[in-house]
């Protein structure tokens, strides 16, 4: 059974990632706190344009093209 990173996510969904990955780093950075690490989940999910759960949920956020 093969793992496809196939993009899942559009430019709306990868641009909230990388704000609230960046405010959870803020956040955890000015509360001197290691828990403000987990920002970089969003902002590497962002990057990459792919989510890993929304391929159980068989979800995308891509706009699909109109013919």
């Amino acid at each position: 059974m093969g793992f496809s990173m196939k993009k899942n996510m559009g430019s709306i969904d990868k641009n909230l990632r990388l704000i609230l990955g960046l405010i959870i780093l803020l956040v955890g950075y000015l509360n001197e706190s290691w828990w403000g690490l987990i920002g970089i989940i969003p902002i590497l999910t962002s990057f990459v344009s792919f989510c890993p759960f929304y391929v159980p949920l068989k979800l995308s956020t891509i706009k699909k093209e109109k013919n």
